[in-house]
């Protein structure tokens, strides 16, 4: 990277001459890629110096991934390159896909945004670690075993609590990113490259995996490659930070003062879309609307051998909570706390042990099956739209799924308007109707989710993590939309996140959950002022913060 006026290589001290600093351990000259005759890459040059953390910021499409599948060879088939890409004196646009199979997992490493794609399911976690070493020859199999343990234990699995036998689907999604952590150290490499590896994970996860990855590159000395789109994940972490917008370097140097004082108007605008907070009209709630009382939910567990008596793990546990009509309610906490579970109660999607939910005075389960006309009621935006939509049909279909729940739905022109109107409520044009889903970003299929959930005016949504996944751009939008449906639909919702921060700006009210609790509730200005729970002062503290402003 060329360094701007003022920064510094690790351990660079004042007055010491360029040609006395370490060489970087990775270096990017020039690096320019083509696909299908579009330039996705722009004369990107960057330089990474071991036990140095380097950042790289952008919005979705910026390509941000695309150069860290550069720098390991992966980039798809067709991709035209240009520039040169410098692993020490080692020359990796050059080399072949094998020789850079020899690189892989010995002298780099990557971390990819989802562990259970990147982990074989039918193989134990002991099993894959251990395979990168075999495959490189590095250690006979006993030795590997050990090694294998021993990567696990020093990314926080160790065997007495997690052992190596487990399965990755035995495992939670934080504990699966330790896992491909374990993977991509096990030989020590000179690079690692984490490719959006908090994504998906809740802030107290999220904190635990940063100060992971932080530990290894100070204390093993490896150059850390930070992907994000998330620059509050980047202050107080990276030594230096470099922002890409459509393919192309736009702004770096020292990350501390860059996000002090960014100079490039794109680097304003994406640090002023990460503090963003929405601006809800004010209004009365009205009566009752959704109404729960102790509701329990519980799983069974595999038995720990044929013959043991089978635990229960209790998801939800005496939930109480009620929710006005047009109240907007926020529901926060970590992984695994419950958040889920109860909105698919909520939505009559699972059957509940114990406990009762009432919507408008009517239960919303009959017998174990949902109420078609409470269904209607209630509808849902989850997490992932295109995991939810049918990738064969196009979004004027998927839309209009909903219409099933109504006893005389809208057919012809009547349920062509109908689409139409609800693609103009979030934002988007009637035309986009006779699309494929596959056509649009993630912005835009969140836009066309919480459009299926309008269609039919429910009464209530439940938005599931709907921007957790977003970059800071397009959350900002997302969040400003569903203040503006406030105004225009008089929506009740129930908002679940495992950040606080995003809901500050988006509810009524923040209900926090514990292990299958809610164990702490009040207005925003309350909870994020004067938190009474631990619980709640844990994901305060977890959440990351980008500094003042300078000036």
């Amino acid at each position: 990277m060329s360094v701007s006026i003022g920064s510094k290589y690790p351990g660079e001290r004042e007055g010491q001459s360029p040609s006395s600093l370490p060489a970087p351990a990775l270096s990017l000259r020039g690096l320019s890629v083509t696909l299908g005759g579009s330039a996705v890459l722009q004369e990107i040059s960057l330089d990474l110096a071991a036990g140095e953390i380097l950042a790289l910021t952008g919005e979705s499409g910026s390509g941000k991934s695309m150069t860290a599948l550069a720098i390991m060879g992966l980039l798809p088939e067709g991709a035209a390159t240009r520039g040169d890409i410098m692993l020490g004196d080692t020359r990796l646009d050059t080399l072949t896909d094998p020789q850079m199979c020899g690189l892989r997992g010995r002298r780099l490493g990557m971390v990819f945004q989802e562990p259970m794609t990147a982990l074989d399911p039918v193989m134990t976690i002991g099993a894959q670690v251990m395979e990168t070493i075999l495959i490189h020859r590095a250690l006979p199999r006993a030795e590997a075993r050990i090694r294998a343990a021993e990567t696990l234990a020093r990314v926080g699995l160790p065997p007495d609590q997690v052992p190596p036998t487990r399965y990755p689907h035995e495992l939670s999604g934080g504990q699966r990113q330790r896992v491909v952590i374990a993977m991509a150290i096990a030989l020590r490499p000179q690079i690692l490259i984490a490719d959006e590896p908090t994504t998906a994970l809740d802030v107290t996860t999220q904190a635990q995996i940063l100060d992971l990855l932080t530990d290894l590159v100070r204390q093993e000395g490896m150059g850390l490659l930070l992907v994000t789109h998330d620059l509050a994940v980047v202050a107080g972490r990276a030594d230096r930070l470099a922002v890409m917008q459509a393919g192309r370097i736009v702004e770096e140097g020292p990350a501390a003062a860059l996000l002090a004082a960014p100079r490039h108007a794109y680097t304003r605008a994406l640090i002023a879309a990460a503090r963003h907070q929405p601006v809800l009209p004010p209004r009365d709630p009205g009566g009752p609307l959704l109404q729960v009382s102790g509701l329990r939910r519980h799983h069974a567990l595999p038995r720990a051998h044929p013959f043991a008596k089978r635990r229960l793990f209790h998801a939800v546990q005496g939930v109480d909570l009620q929710i006005r009509q047009g109240e907007r309610v926020a529901l926060v906490g970590a992984s695994g706390c419950g958040k889920s579970t109860l909105a698919r109660a909520l939505l009559g999607l699972d059957a509940v042990q114990g406990g009762t939910i009432t919507l408008a005075g009517h239960p919303v389960l009959a017998g174990r099956r949902a109420d078609p006309d409470q269904r209607r009621r209630l509808q849902a935006v989850f997490q992932d739209p295109y995991g939810s939509f049918n990738p064969r049909h196009s979004v004027g279909r998927l839309i209009s799924e909903p219409f099933h729940l109504l006893p005389d739905p809208p057919q012809g022109a009547a349920r062509e308007a109908a689409v139409a109107e609800a693609l103009r409520a979030v934002g988007l044009s009637p035309d986009h109707a006779r699309s494929p889903i596959h056509a649009f970003s993630g912005g835009q299929r969140q836009r066309i989710a919480i459009a299926r959930a309008l269609i039919i005016r429910p009464d209530m949504v439940i938005f599931d993590e709907a921007v957790s996944a977003l970059d800071v751009r397009v959350r900002a939008q997302i969040l400003d939309l569903i203040a503006d449906l406030s105004r225009s639909h008089g929506l009740a919702w129930l908002f679940i996140s495992h950040d606080l921060s995003v809901v500050r700006g988006i509810a009524d009210r923040v209900l926090v959950m514990e292990a299958g609790r809610i164990v702490e509730e009040g207005a925003p200005a309350r909870i994020f002022d004067a938190p009474q729970h631990p619980a709640t002062r844990a994901l305060l503290a977890a959440a990351p913060h980008l500094p003042d402003p300078a000036g």
